[in-house]
């Protein structure tokens, strides 16, 4: 069966949620997986939604590419540079622009492509047995650029030379100790986290949420220090909203907030 990539819209509780599929390949990433995940990612209803959980199926993130689809492109230059600056970093550039929060929901192996769709999420809950890095020197070929850049934003130069240069693969615990990842919890128990957490940012306001990974984007690409004053006197608008007077509201009257869409 080939790969693929689902999205099922929210239900009653906002949540959302993104299937990486590929059945006894560990759902290895196929050139119509990248592009489905773009496809996926632009058409999220984002007004109606307010949460996306990235998760794959059958108790595996997703372990890497496939490698058996690797010969059609990857020996031809101008096939090789599309799919990674036309197929895969947009998919990436997709989630890391997607306006609501997106979880990882990490069993198993995070390898290589996996990892890289992690990375772009804004929380990632693991299992005690999941597996990460990016081991494709093993392959012959190194990380584009465009992708290494996404990764960069959530792993520190030194980890990532470790990971390219050693081609190593990190334990969930280690991987959680150098940042990697925000939680561990028993194999069994991370779906049921993932929806705890969920459950959480979904209840709280979906302004702030948008608001928060505006500001969120900007300190990842311009650094600490460098958003710039248009930004900055732009982010203030949400003073009159509905929103930000029924949260304040709430607090007074001792009560849960209601934030509609």
């Amino acid at each position: 069966m080939s790969g693929h990539v689902t999205l099922t819209p929210a239900a009653s509780d906002g949540v959302a949620r993104l299937c990486i599929s590929h059945p006894g390949k560990l759902n290895a990433l196929t050139v119509a997986m990248w592009r489905g995940l773009r496809a996926a990612i632009e058409g999220l209803d984002t007004a109606h939604t307010r949460v996306l959980v990235v998760h794959g199926e059958g108790g595996v993130f997703a372990a890497g590419g496939d490698i058996e689809e690797f010969p059609d492109f990857r020996f031809d230059e101008a096939l090789l540079r599309r799919f990674h600056e036309e197929d895969v970093a947009p998919a990436l550039r997709a989630l890391v622009d997607c306006d609501i929060p997106v979880l990882a929901q990490i069993e198993g192996p995070c390898i290589g492509g996996g990892l890289e769709i992690a990375a772009c999420c804004d929380i990632r809950i693991c299992g005690a047995g999941s597996r990460f890095g990016i081991p494709i020197a093993k392959l012959g070929f190194p990380l584009a650029p465009l992708e290494a850049q996404f990764v960069a934003r959530v792993l520190p130069l030194p980890l990532l030379r470790e990971l390219l240069l050693e081609a190593r693969l990190l334990d969930a615990a280690e991987a959680h100790a150098r940042g990697i990842v925000n939680r561990v919890v028993p194999d069994a128990e991370v779906a049921a986290e993932v929806q705890r957490s969920a459950e959480r940012i979904a209840a709280l306001s979906p302004q702030a949420m948008r608001l928060n990974k505006i500001t969120l984007r900007q300190l990842a690409t311009r650094g600490i220090g460098n958003i710039e004053a248009s930004d900055r006197l732009a982010h203030y608008t949400y003073a009159d909203s509905a929103e930000h007077r029924e949260g304040l509201a709430a607090f007074i009257d001792k009560r849960p907030a209601r934030f509609t869409p």
